[in-house]
């Protein structure tokens, strides 16, 4: 059975850092096959916002390139995203995600999210 657990979210002040984890299990978690993501409360609630997402051109959002990286410790199996001068408008639940076809395009595994908050 395939768990991915995030963790490392919370509150912070903008121009603070944080660095999220995702930590696998019953899967080999990769930065080259896998994403982050945001979901934002309010009316879109339910919708994903990819933050990061894996590929012949990884992809990085535009409001967070030079700010956010991505890397991984494959001993623990644990991709991590180091947030840098966070804005409020980071705020929202973050989910990483696995693929299980590394050259397709679905995500087949979802964590459940950990909460960043970020004050301006």
């Amino acid at each position: 059975q395939v768990r991915l657990v995030e963790s490392g979210g919370g509150s912070v002040q903008a121009g603070g850092s944080l660095r999220l984890s995702c930590v696998a299990s019953g899967y080999n978690i990769r930065t080259d096959c896998m994403g982050w993501f945001r979901q934002t409360s309010g009316k879109r609630r339910a919708e994903k916002i990819p933050i990061y997402t894996s590929g012949t051109r990884p992809y990085y959002a535009d409001s967070v390139k030079g700010r956010f990286t991505i890397s991984q410790d494959t001993a623990k199996n644990t991709v991590y995203l180091q947030m840098d001068n966070l804005k409020p408008e980071d705020t929202g639940l973050y989910l990483c995600a696995g693929r299980r076809d590394c050259r397709g395009l679905e995500f087949a595994y979802w964590g459940q999210g950990t909460q960043v908050t970020v004050s301006s």
